[in-house]
């Protein structure tokens, strides 16, 4: 019986290798052999603290493959055929809902894990829920009727389509969320990948001020984010970061804050609050601390801040995302600094997280490798 290799995460920051059975592919069904998984902050945070310790689980959410099989109803419904390189969306619907009939794909019950216990999500769903090919850290990827997937236009190497998810949350909470556009003033909280994707964007956009804030240990991604369009970068351990803003805005302030910082706590947020425009400014925030002590209330109610929340991508924002891929115009290859193969999983998402290869601001695994 042919197999497929994949690496299985079976406890907090522990994977094996381990033989799947290559599935059957039914007539409304697809396989990717996949290329690229990229690995994110979400990685780090699932691999060290994963919500069941001993559910195995072959991780990977940001999928990219080429389609080694389809089904004539696949193809039939879905336009996709055997040979397409693919970006595959980590949400598989359900189709009838409100949401998937918006292309909010991520708001859709079929897909939500925290509360649906037969959601299926790419790394996240269980391997020993059959065919079991549910994450991008194998050589093949299951893709049933319900997959959301999108062509990679042509020019598009498979590890810079790797880039796909973060620039495509760059688009959902730079531009929908935070209405970037021309002439904007933004501040962009970490020069991580999340933060790096919303640099092009809001540049792309026309913003007319980017700050990005990182750490000192952030000096290389710093130089990075001015490559990519960051017009200051601010050690927020070396400068008092409020007053550095506002001497570069003229004592104003700035229209939209995207809070793209990992394991900070509440000091960005308060920051952010507080290096808004007098009236109207925009946070977005992608925290998840399960409370926020003394939040200042008044201060958001008296400056009239509106407060997002940014969760995933929209159909819509992964097309965009592809398109910006696309055009060339800026130099992510900055961005995607590593690859690993299949048995280098632990290390690749560790070095991810700052804890082992020096560096690493978006890491390519390569399960072929």
């Amino acid at each position: 019986m042919e197999t497929v290799l994949a690496a299985v995460r079976v406890g907090p920051s522990k994977t094996q290798i381990r033989d799947f059975p290559m599935p059957d592919i039914p007539e409304d069904s697809a396989l990717v052999r996949m290329e690229v998984a990229g690995i994110c902050g979400t990685d780090v945070k699932m691999y060290k603290t994963p919500p069941s310790d001993s559910t195995p689980v072959i991780m990977g959410h940001e999928n990219i493959g080429y389609i080694a099989k389809a089904g004539r109803e696949f193809t039939r419904r879905k336009g996709f055929k055997e040979g397409d390189l693919v970006f595959v969306e980590h949400y598989v619907m359900c189709g009838k809902c409100e949401w998937c009939h918006a292309g909010q794909y991520r708001h859709c019950e079929n897909t939500d894990w925290r509360y649906n216990p037969d959601a299926i999500r790419y790394g996240y769903t269980s391997a020993e829920k059959a065919p079991h090919l549910w994450g991008g850290f194998a050589q093949y990827l299951y893709l049933p009727w319900n997959a959301v997937v999108h062509h990679v236009p042509k020019g598009v190497t498979p590890e810079l389509a790797g880039l796909v998810t973060p620039m495509a949350n760059g688009v959902e909470w730079s531009l929908f969320d935070g209405c970037v556009g021309y002439n904007s003033t933004v501040l962009i909280q970490g020069p991580g990948q999340q933060g790096l994707s919303q640099t092009v964007i809001c540049k792309q956009a026309g913003a007319s001020l980017i700050i990005v804030t990182g750490t000192s240990k952030d000096g290389a991604r710093m130089e990075v984010a001015k490559a990519l369009g960051a017009d200051h970068a601010i050690d927020v351990q070396k400068e008092d970061a409020l007053a550095r803003i506002l001497e570069i805005t003229g004592g104003k302030g700035v229209d939209v804050v995207l809070d793209c910082t990992a394991g900070a706590g509440t000091a960005p947020i308060l920051l952010g609050v507080d290096a808004l425009k007098r009236k109207a400014g925009t946070i977005v925030v992608q925290g998840e601390m399960t409370e926020f002590p003394n939040f200042p209330l008044g201060k958001v109610t008296v400056k009239a801040v509106t407060i997002k929340s940014a969760r995933g991508h929209s159909y819509k924002a992964c097309e965009l995302a592809l398109a910006q891929l696309a055009s060339h115009r800026f130099p992510l290859e900055k961005v995607t600094t590593h690859t690993f193969g299949l048995k280098d999983v632990d290390l690749a998402i560790k070095s991810v997280g700052g804890h082992g290869v020096p560096d690493v601001i978006h890491a390519s695994l390569l399960p072929w490798k």
